[in-house]
């Protein structure tokens, strides 16, 4: 397993903040904000899964691109970015000596919150 920064899905998580797709929420909210199993089977089939790439910063390549075990930390509900979702992300990212992963999620939560000031 080598999970890597997933670039694509950075820039897009990037844009969605200076657009203002942002939900403001709170660590603890992301328990009940991630998409559950059959919310992300209901992304897949309406958008395909390069689009579903891009709502996780790290991508095992060498697992099948067409299958969910390929993509980790997510950082939204598949609609908007969520804070909660970026704090843990960068949380567990460091559990696991993922760096640059957890780096690029801290500056997109600096972003968050420079955002809403």
């Amino acid at each position: 397993m080598a999970i890597e920064l997933n670039r694509p899905a950075l820039e897009y998580a990037r844009s969605l903040v200076r657009d203002g797709r942002v939900v403001r929420d709170e660590r603890d909210d992301w328990s009940e904000a991630a998409p559950s199993a059959d919310d992300e089977n209901r992304f897949i089939d309406q958008h395909g899964w390069t689009e579903f790439s891009h709502w996780h910063l790290g991508i095992d390549k060498s697992e099948n691109r067409e299958t969910k075990k390929a993509y980790s930390f997510p950082f939204g509900d598949l609609r908007s970015v969520r804070r909660s979702g970026v704090i843990s992300g960068e949380s567990r990212a460091g559990q696991y000596d993922h760096d640059e992963i957890r780096d690029e999620l801290r500056k997109l939560l600096e972003l968050i919150d420079a955002d809403s000031d």
